[in-house]
């Protein structure tokens, strides 16, 4: 029998996702669900609804649910960490707009530039308190991280904690389902792909038929235009539709000759000239529709009754079909996740954790080599790198010093005197995360 502590449990989307996935397993029946939260009203929430659908579907789980972390982690056996410190939408305004008020062009402001910065350092120490509990109570745990930004939470936890079996995991892997089969006017049974990079920064390598082993690159060059030109962008003057967000995209697209795995809100956050083509228009309207969506989430069921259709086999987030194929010894390959580099992608530090394919057997989780990795798109990657390493010194040391750093090394600063003002504004705006910086 397996336990799968859910912490973050109560936030909007996360928890009730995770236990329909869970619910939809045969491989973990009869296992224990724990529910952890340190807001007690949402953890109640949770747990209503799960013991609700647990009922009326008949599934063999046990649900329980504990403000204590030191209860939840005992015997644990996965370990499944979301959490956001704060009021999430207040603080992410925060770190949107107050940069731009000192000049520093940022897109979106949540895991990269400055804004990904003040997140970051948000984030990271409580999430590294979090691990010093699994390190201590049930070291041996499976540890799948949702909470962002994702590079720089990954890379504090597993540079302080080497040994943990910590695991990043993002859904956006997921956008080559959806386009692929039209690109390359195939079934998406009939693709075989590899991408890779940073979370939220990676690219298709290679795509191939499997009937064939033709490469599919041509025909996706060929469909290009024509599949994405019905993404109006709104600064051509058309209005916006799901899925735009294409102008940093497309730029990536034509000077690299690689088809990005995500959008302008989070391509656009590592590139010092993104701000001028990205799609603006699009971006803040996806973001207010996200918000609206996560702030109303609990007084609309049909924002979560589809997690539990136990006729879709499809999972919400990826880690279930992971642990299934840990307990399986499956040997399958899986699409994308964030572990530290290793030879990975030549081009990056060791220690930087990346986004790979990995095989996933009864020993976990292992990283594949991405052989051809373009030097070119390697180039901008490595813009992130000592970002990302400066981050975590950061917060290792509470150095407001070392955060300062931290902004200087990013591609997105242009001034270190205005870089300067903004850390002694964001310090003492958001003082209750912060103060720690010494």
């Amino acid at each position: 029998m397996e336990k799968i502590v859910l912490i973050g449990a109560g936030s909007q989307n996360f928890g009730l996702g995770i236990i329909g996935d869970i619910f939809k397993s045969k491989v973990l029946e009869g296992s224990v669900i724990f529910l952890h939260d340190i807001d007690k009203t949402t953890l109640a929430n949770t747990k209503i609804i799960a013991n609700d659908y647990k009922e009326r579907l008949g599934v063999n789980f046990e649900i329980k649910a504990s403000t204590s972390r030191k209860e939840a982690l005992k015997d644990a056996t996965f370990c499944v960490i979301s959490i956001e410190v704060g009021k999430r939408f207040d603080l992410w305004d925060q770190d949107w707009k107050i940069p731009l008020q000192y000049g520093i062009r940022q897109v979106y402001g949540e895991n990269g530039g400055p804004g990904g910065l003040f997140h970051s350092l948000r984030q990271i120490p409580p999430i590294l308190e979090i691990c010093a509990d699994i390190n201590s109570i049930c070291p041996d745990a499976t540890i799948f991280n949702f909470s962002n930004p994702m590079q720089r939470i990954c890379h504090a936890v597993t540079t302080k904690f080497p040994n943990l079996k910590f695991i990043g995991m993002c859904h956006e892997i997921a956008s080559m389902e959806r386009q692929l089969p039209s690109l390359m006017e195939t079934d998406f049974s009939n693709i075989e792909y590899r991408a890779g990079g940073l979370n939220h920064f990676s690219v298709l390598i290679e795509v191939n038929y499997k009937n064939t082993g033709k490469d599919g690159y041509p025909i996706i060059n060929q469909n290009f235009e024509a599949y994405y030109s019905d993404l109006v962008n709104s600064h051509d003057g058309g209005e916006s539709k799901p899925g735009a967000e294409r102008g940093v995209f497309r730029e990536l697209f034509y000077r690299y000759k690689y088809l990005p795995i995500t959008t302008d809100s989070h391509l656009g956050e590592y590139l010092q000239w993104a701000y001028s083509i990205a799609d603006h228009d699009a971006i803040l309207e996806f973001y207010d529709n996200y918000k609206e969506k996560c702030l109303s989430f609990y007084s609309d069921k049909s924002s979560y009754e589809h997690f539990f259709d136990l006729n879709n086999e499809d999972t919400h987030e990826r880690i279930i079909p992971i642990i299934e194929g840990i307990l399986n010894n499956a040997g399958y390959e899986e699409p994308a996740v964030n572990i530290p580099n290793n030879g990975f992608i030549k081009q990056l530090p060791s220690d930087i954790v990346v986004e790979v394919p990995a095989k996933v057997d009864k020993n976990g989780v292992h990283g594949i080599k991405l052989e051809n990795y373009p030097q070119e798109f390697g180039a901008l990657l490595n813009l992130q790198s000592s970002v990302i390493q400066m981050t975590t010194e950061t917060v290792l040391r509470k150095s407001k010093h070392f955060a300062y750093l931290a902004l200087l090394a990013d591609p997105v600063v242009s001034d270190a005197t205005q870089a300067e003002r903004l850390l002694n504004n964001m310090i003492e705006t958001q003082s209750k995360f912060l103060s720690y910086l010494k």
